[in-house]
């Protein structure tokens, strides 16, 4: 094979690595490209410069942050998104935006192959593969972490062997990958899930000890499901998310261990960090809470469970993420208003909330002067709702007595 393979390249040692590989089991000549999603755990012009002296021909970095927020964050915030009630799904709402620039540069470029540094463990291997498939079915895949079958001490032989330059990759405990709305860490300790995650795995929340003994108040303005100011002030996403990682880590919010169930039929241990998201998540449920009806709310919330396994499992350029978005959006069209809360001890306190589209109405919902709710009608209403039980208990219930009635569905009963 000749020609040229785009690899989307991290810096890390798996990508580092694949740079001399790639060309020397496929004689392709490797364009790599490293997105910027807001990881800021290392510095872009030196991942540029370390992909070229390793043998790139090119070495291409985009800053993704704003369109990362805009069409994947946002929405999936408007759904209510997180993966088996837990992760806000950090890394797996980057990857589909990073396959979608790997086959634009690799059509820019005139590549034939696109390549990505993701194991035959995970859940990247799918979400880049499908998406690819989906964007540009004529390029061919290559994934040589998925090939090599190299362990991670033979893979930094194989790096000495052949001059790569690498930073202390042999210290290195977990493996982590983060972005602007989370980290996600695992490996090493983390394996064994009766082991407490060292501290060291975090770097957005503070040690216990450290978290501030007075709370923080906040507050957060949402238009149509979107947070558009924190604390007042109007900012773009990017700025919004930032602040509020800052905000919150410090108050040690945002960390999450998790048993996950991976596509690929295996539980895995994953320790993340989201303070950012986590905030956004709860005050979000919060004006959905004042601004939908209870059907909506209920029906929404299938909705959100289907939407976290879509993303999670690698279909977001499907038909059914289109059909689901659109759903998403129109629910979203009253989800405006402003939530107060408290940043504490690795607590997220609703204080207030208030919209202008507010289903809550407080001449129906008071017991004090100013009541305007029929009590009344709750008779006839009860007498209606009631109705079938009502029959039911005198044609099928009349003989038992108050005791079979206590132990209706209980263990004693089905014994009988």
């Amino acid at each position: 094979m000749s020609g040229k393979v785009v690899l989307a390249y991290s810096g890390g040692l798996d990508t580092s690595v694949a740079i001399k590989w790639i060309k020397e089991k496929y004689d392709l000549d490797v364009v790599t490209l490293t997105v910027d999603v807001g990881a800021n755990d290392r510095d872009l012009q030196t991942v540029k410069e370390r992909a070229l002296e390793i043998g790139a021909v090119k070495a291409l970095v985009r800053d993704v942050k704003d369109e990362f927020v805009k069409y994947f964050i946002w929405p999936a915030l408007q759904a209510g998104a997180l993966y088996e009630g837990e992760y806000p799904l950090a890394t797996a709402l980057a990857r589909p935006l990073i396959a979608w620039h790997l086959v634009q540069v690799a059509r820019e470029e005139g590549c034939t192959a696109v390549a990505h540094g993701c194991t035959g463990k995970g859940n990247d291997q799918v979400r880049f593969d499908v998406s690819i498939n989906v964007l540009g079915p004529d390029l061919k895949i290559i994934a040589p972490v998925r090939e090599w079958r190299m362990t991670r001490d033979e893979e930094i032989e194989y790096a000495r062997a052949n001059n790569i330059p690498l930073l202390s990759v042999s210290q290195k405990r977990f493996s982590v990958d983060q972005n602007l709305w989370g980290r996600s860490v695992e490996a090493g300790p983390l394996e064994d899930p009766w082991n407490e995650p060292p501290e060291e795995a975090y770097e957005w929340t503070g040690h216990p000890e450290e978290w501030p003994d007075q709370p923080e108040e906040i507050t957060l303005d949402f238009e149509k499901g979107i947070p558009v100011a924190l604390n007042g002030d109007r900012m773009d996403g990017t700025s919004l998310i930032t602040k509020l990682n800052t905000l919150a880590g410090k108050h040690g919010i945002g960390r999450i261990d998790h048993i996950e169930n991976r596509l690929v039929g295996i539980k895995s241990r994953e320790v993340y960090e989201a303070p950012g998201a986590v905030v956004l998540h709860k005050a979000h449920t919060w004006i959905e809470d004042l601004t939908m009806t209870r059907d909506a709310a209920r029906f929404k919330a299938k909705v959100a469970a289907e939407y976290a396994d879509m993303v999670y499992n690698g279909q977001w350029f499907s038909p059914l993420h289109q059909d689901l978005a659109a759903y998403v959006a129109s629910s979203q069209r009253f989800a405006t208003g402003t939530i107060r809360l408290k940043l504490y001890k690795g607590n997220v306190i609703k204080s207030g909330s208030q919209s202008p589209k507010s289903l809550y109405n407080f001449s129906l919902a008071t017991y004090d002067k100013g009541d305007q709710y029929n009590h009344d009608a709750a008779i006839g209403f009860i007498n209606i709702f009631g109705l079938s039980l009502r029959n039911q208990a005198q044609t099928q219930l009349k003989g038992n007595t108050p005791d079979d009635m206590l132990s209706l569905g209980t263990s004693e009963e089905t014994t009988r």
